[in-house]
């Protein structure tokens, strides 16, 4: 399986909502985006972006550290943001309900290494990573996401 990968520069947190907009318009129930990188890179801000551009409304969006898992509930099906920085054991995300979430929801997943091998196949990863002065994702895109990826205009 080939993959695709694409940069992109986000100058502040007005540039992650823009982006994260622009992914929200091509997901559909079923779609999983990995979201990687350390601390303070992005990840939540972007998910945050995601969530409300999908529900189309201002909401307030708490990042799942404690509780794992937040469930948005939008017009055309559920939305999951999970932050699995917490789970120990791979065998822990079974218990989170994301095997049937993979099948019918959208599901953002922060710190997705937390995942082993119940790593949904075709998911779309993005990888934060905070500079000096802005922040860098780069997309790894899998032949499902390829076209879908080149119509995003950010």
């Amino acid at each position: 399986m080939t993959t695709a990968h694409r940069q992109i520069t986000l100058a502040d947190e007005a540039a992650t909502t823009r982006l994260a907009g622009a992914v929200a318009g091509v997901l559909r129930p079923g779609d999983t985006i990995l979201l990687q990188g350390p601390i303070g890179a992005g990840k939540s801000a972007f998910a945050r972006g995601v969530i409300r551009a999908r529900l189309g409304r201002m909401e307030d969006v708490p990042s799942p550290t404690f509780t794992l898992v937040q469930t948005y509930e939008a017009k055309d099906g559920d939305i999951w943001h999970c932050d699995l920085y917490r789970l120990t054991n791979p065998d822990e995300v079974l218990e989170l309900g994301l095997e049937q979430a993979f099948q019918t929801a959208i599901c953002l997943i922060e710190w997705p290494d937390r995942l082993g091998a119940d790593t949904p196949d075709g998911a779309l990863t993005l990888t934060f990573a905070a500079r000096a002065d802005d922040h860098l994702v780069t997309f790894t895109a899998s032949p499902t996401w390829q076209d879908r990826m080149s119509d995003l205009h950010v």
